[in-house]
């Protein structure tokens, strides 16, 4: 019979129990733990955190073997429930949004910073809604007035909708790509191709630019539109060369224009300041000639009254006033001698040079002053009459 068979005499050949005693009982128990035990301890605490109660123990091997088995299984989907809870962390960039869908439907947008889902449950695709990304296109298009150009952008975007990107459209860069194709062609075909070629690159920018814009939004594509850049507008290879002539034609014809117009603006100014100048000194002779006059008329009715009173004196101090300013200008008199042959010379300038001068009284160019004149003219009546009186002796 075995040491461990109930009922033999097993408890004092127990191999485990030196002391002889029963193992739980009132000896010492310094033998090594059940395994079994233990595993059946650890299985029903999994069972208990799983909702299921723990069987009886059972008699015999087969009890144990069972338990042993369960624990077993526990443990492994205990590490792997820790491994999968730890393989649902993950990190959001600053520069990315994390679109999450739960079990294929979509759930929300996650913000940059630590995050959890879980995996098998939760699919999260990363964006980068920071990165500026650029499309470049090419096309040869109508104008509106039939000519043909070929225009050259450059379309610069980000992406501003991670939800709209990655599930309403399949392919966003290909949408762009047939939209861009699109607003291109209905903004050229709606303008001349002076306006594209010269100074209406920049407008057709900013409108393609709208038109896109609007297009994306219509498609639901999550792309924001930041820039549009023409890179090159320009005629057919087959004909620059034509077209390269009529630019110049044209840069020539605005040359002399602004030539004109730079002229025009120095010229009219001049005018206009001649015509004002010729205004104002027409302005000023009417008035001198006005005040003149009214000086002349009111001399005259001074003098008039003068004459009146003394008309001897007045016509001697009028011839006097007269030969002064006639004599004024003049260096030499011829005097015709009334009743004689003999024509006087008098040659003033010589008769002068021996006379002192005064600078208060003498004026430039070596002319006489008025008192040196009214001396000679004194002198040459004096000298006249004497010879008017000599001639009359004479006669008689």
């Amino acid at each position: 019979m075995a040491w461990n068979e109930p009922g033999g005499n097993g408890n004092n050949q127990d191999p485990w129990n030196s002391g002889g005693g029963r193992r739980g009982g009132g000896g010492n128990d310094q033998g090594p733990p059940d395994l079994d035990e233990a595993l059946q301890k650890l299985q029903e605490k999994l069972n208990g955190i799983f909702g299921k109660t723990g069987g009886s123990k059972g008699s015999g091997g087969s009890g144990s073997s069972g338990g042993s088995t369960g624990g077993f299984f526990g443990i492994i989907a205990l590490v792997i429930l820790i491994g999968w809870g730890a393989l649902g962390f993950y990190t959001v960039d600053q520069q990315e949004r994390g679109v999450v869908l739960r079990l294929g439907k979509y759930s929300e947008t996650v913000e940059p910073g630590l995050r959890w889902n879980p995996r098998l449950v939760d699919d999260v695709m990363l964006v980068n809604v920071t990165r500026v990304n650029a499309y470049d296109h090419r096309s040869l298009m109508l104008t509106e007035d039939e000519n043909i150009v070929d225009v050259s952008i450059t379309v610069q975007y980000v992406i501003a909708d991670p939800a709209n990107y990655k599930l309403k459209v399949r392919d966003p860069e290909v949408s762009l790509a047939h939209a861009s194709e699109s607003a291109l062609r209905h903004i050229v075909g709606s303008s001349e191709m002076d306006s594209i070629l010269t100074e209406g690159r920049e407008v057709l920018g900013v409108e393609v630019k709208s038109r896109l814009q609007r297009y994306m939004e219509e498609y639901q594509t999550g792309l924001r539109i930041t820039q549009i850049n023409i890179k090159e507008a320009k005629a057919p290879s087959q004909v620059q060369d034509a077209f390269d002539d009529v630019i110049k034609a044209r840069e020539d014809e605005q040359r002399a224009i602004n030539e004109s117009e730079s002229y025009r603006n120095g010229i009219i100014p001049e005018a206009r300041g001649i015509a004002q100048r010729m205004i104002e000194e027409a302005n000023g002779y009417r008035e001198r000639v006005v005040a003149q006059a009214e000086g002349d008329a009111q001399r005259f009715d001074a003098l008039y009254g003068e004459y009146k009173k003394a008309p001897e004196v007045t016509r001697e101090r009028l011839y006097l006033d007269t030969m002064e300013s006639v004599l004024a200008n003049n260096s030499k008199v011829l005097v015709d001698v009334e009743g004689g042959n003999n024509m006087m010379y008098l040659p003033l300038d010589k008769l002068t040079e021996n006379r002192p001068r005064v600078s208060s009284n003498t004026t430039s160019g070596g002319r006489l002053s008025s008192t040196e004149l009214r001396e000679v003219t004194n002198q040459v009546i004096e000298q006249l009459r004497q010879r008017q009186q000599s001639s009359r002796r004479e006669a008689r």
